[in-house]
């Protein structure tokens, strides 16, 4: 029975990803919210299918944590679940990710058109300048920048390689920090077929203002992130 019911949202998922997409790209010359506007209509679509199909809730946690200016949100990444909820999340945000998704028909192309930071892993220097420009202009614009700091997804239980970006980003265009925990990857996992019914926390951990980004020393900043970030994935499960 999950392996069906797994089945049915997958269809759904791969069905209504493009024509979402679509709806953003055409949206998106009347402007940003116009276009924004279908991206959290996406978002609340699948993860209603998510609960209709596959039995799997979610639940937000530590919104007090919440900031009213903008800044730099650093999440752990497991999973495909926290990029569909994102927009439900979090205001108007910008992400920070590989370039290659914006060769994805449709989906990519939505993402480029939306001003998504697409980075080459590659070049870590490169990267790092363009996380430093384009970032520090959408904060500016008075969008959030999202970022995974794994830079990749890591299978629950397990943790990846923790990279500076977010905190060099947040340090230059003087922004604080909102640390984001999950236990995702345990019912929706890494390149899993099968979702496994259950809850899904999202957890804000507290925010780190600009005064305690600017003052404390980047590699101090970064295990102190890992660390906070790691043990409330694994409290959650995770």
């Amino acid at each position: 029975m999950l392996f069906i019911r797994s089945a049915l949202f997958n269809v759904c998922f791969m069905l209504l990803t493009p024509l979402f997409s679509l709806l953003v790209i055409l949206f998106r010359p009347f402007g940003f919210s116009a276009a924004w506007m279908w991206a959290r209509l996406w978002s609340t679509t699948i993860l209603g299918l998510l609960r209709l199909l596959c039995g799997i809730r979610i639940h937000i946690e530590g919104r007090e944590h919440m900031p009213e200016e903008t800044c730099v949100l650093m999440a752990k990444h497991q999973s495909a679940a926290e990029t569909v909820a994102m927009p439900i999340l979090v205001p108007p945000y910008t992400w920070i990710l590989k370039r290659e998704l914006f060769h994805i028909p449709l989906f990519g192309w939505a993402l480029a058109l939306m001003g998504t930071i697409g980075i080459r892993r590659g070049t870590p220097r490169a990267a790092i300048k363009q996380v430093m420009k384009d970032g520090g202009e959408k904060l500016k614009e008075g969008l959030w920048v999202v970022i995974f700091p794994e830079g990749t997804r890591a299978a629950a239980g397990t943790t990846g390689n923790y990279q500076p970006g977010g905190i060099v980003l947040a340090q230059k265009a003087k922004a604080g920090i909102l640390p984001m925990a999950h236990n995702a990857g345990v019912l929706w996992p890494k390149r899993g077929f099968i979702k496994k019914p259950g809850t899904i926390t999202f957890r804000f951990l507290p925010y780190i203002p600009l005064e305690e980004v600017t003052s404390t020393k980047r590699a101090d900043l970064l295990r102190r992130l890992e660390h906070d970030i790691e043990a409330v994935t694994r409290e959650l499960g995770g």
